[in-house]
């Protein structure tokens, strides 16, 4: 008997969790990121790891800034991860903990220990992910795993993704050292950033049209009710009799 938890499933869980309504341009962001997540855990080649949740948590917290109200966004990300059947709490303390880590360290720091993960003896938990990953035969890679490895790179160095060239080189590195396919690595992650900027311009034209609407009420609510101009009586008209 087939077992496996289909993707309704998994929607159905998370609606059941958050209730509340999402704004319909969050909701398209929600769902496909639920939909990526659920054919990862039931892929008999994912393995859950540190740097796939730091993927999860940056994805999520980018692509909801500015969602309104402020204090949904936990909510429905709670309710993401025990769609899932998992912990947002693990999610969110692994994803700290690896952001604080990465920011003690250079970007030529992570690139050696990525360069040396096949064989280099694990120190830290980070290169234990590392060395995971480079040595796991068929270790399913994901545009989540890549957003967790770009964050690695940010948060090591802020501006380190600026530079194409430099950014070419390390991407380079990374998908040679951790045995992941460069060519995909590239575009998932352009087409992370791009998307990043498709969001921020809505984000923009929301803000534009919220406020053109909030100064139209002002407007209505500043201008002087005008009383119905009631008709004039007849004048009475005297008999001389």
């Amino acid at each position: 008997m087939n077992n496996i938890r289909t993707v309704s499933d998994t929607k159905r869980a998370f609606y059941s969790i958050h209730t509340r309504p999402i704004n319909s341009v969050y909701r398209r962001v929600i769902e496909e990121l639920m939909v990526e997540m659920h054919l990862l855990s039931v892929n008999v080649d994912f393995q859950y790891d540190p740097i796939y949740a730091l993927g999860v948590v940056t994805a999520f917290d980018r692509f909801m800034q500015g969602y309104l109200p402020e204090s949904d966004k936990e909510s429905i990300f709670n309710a993401l991860i025990n769609a899932l059947q998992d912990d947002p709490q693990r999610y969110r303390a692994e994803a700290q903990r690896l952001q604080e880590f990465a920011q003690t360290l250079s970007v030529e720091d992570i690139v050696s220990w990525v360069d040396d993960a096949a064989n280099s003896e694990v120190q830290n938990d980070l290169q234990g992910s590392f060395q995971k990953i480079a040595t796991t035969p068929k270790y399913k890679y994901s545009r989540i795993l890549a957003i967790g490895l770009f964050t690695l790179i940010e948060q090591a160095d802020p501006q380190a993704m600026e530079d194409k060239e430099a950014t070419q080189q390390t991407l380079t590195q990374l998908a040679s050292g951790l045995n992941l396919p460069l060519d995909k690595l590239q575009k998932d992650l352009e087409l992370y950033r791009s998307n990043l900027e498709k969001l921020k311009q809505a984000r923009i034209v929301m803000d534009e049209m919220t406020q053109a609407e909030r100064k139209r009420r002002e407007q209505r609510a500043a201008k002087p009710a005008v009383s119905p101009t009631p008709e004039s009586a007849p004048e009475e008209v005297s008999s001389d009799s």
